[in-house]
């Protein structure tokens, strides 16, 4: 009697041994990808916020900024940092306090389009005009019998510096305010405030800080 065969067990076929072994590779990717995601997103960068408001034209000092750490990831270079900013820059735009002051807020004094002026106004203004705010500049030209014309816009827009209010005068409160202007509107400012017209601010909606 012959004794029976031997069953032997087929041989696994190559193809689902590299399917395993792409399973494989394919897991230790997907959780080296997230690591890499978790670790950058803990990285954090030094760089600048404002201290408080700045607005346009003003030279941005360190006394004018804060450094915070923040994890920006590859944003941070679009950002001011101490690495980066250089002496006597001034702000092209309002940076308003706390704000990350990013690289293209800051520029070139010789390239700045605006300065500032000092005006005072016939009346109080809004409490709602702060440093920071945008306003327009309305003015009345003076009459004959002292009262004043029918007003217009002098200034469409201007950013204010600052306010300071004098309540001691007799005839009521008076407002002077610095404020950041176009140079193509310094020459019609200057001769409204030459010839006594009648100055008055309005905040410029959804602006005012």
């Amino acid at each position: 009697m012959s004794s029976p065969e031997t069953v032997r067990p087929r041989p696994r076929a190559f193809w689902a041994d590299a399917r395993f072994l792409l399973g494989i590779v394919l897991i230790v990717v997907s959780v080296a990808g997230v690591w890499l995601v978790v670790a950058t997103a803990r990285q954090t960068a030094p760089v600048f916020a404002a201290a408080r408001t700045i607005v346009p034209g003003e030279t941005v000092t360190a006394e004018d900024l804060q450094v915070v750490d923040v994890a920006l990831g590859q944003a941070r270079e679009a950002y001011a940092s101490a690495a980066s900013l250089e002496p006597g820059v001034v702000a092209v735009r309002t940076i308003a306090a706390g704000e990350l002051v990013p690289r293209t807020a800051i520029g070139d004094p010789a390239a700045a389009t605006t300065t500032t002026v000092v005006i005072r106004t016939t009346g109080d203004v809004s409490a709602a005009v702060v440093a920071g705010s945008v306003v327009e500049v309305w003015a009345a030209p003076p009459g004959d019998r002292g009262d004043f014309g029918r007003p217009r816009v002098l200034v469409p827009s201007a950013t204010v510096v600052s306010v300071t209010r004098d309540d001691a005068v007799v005839s009521g409160t008076q407002v002077s305010l610095e404020l950041v202007v176009a140079r193509a509107d310094v020459a019609a400012t200057l001769a409204a405030l030459g010839d006594g017209s009648g100055l008055s601010v309005v905040p410029v909606a959804g602006t005012a800080r």
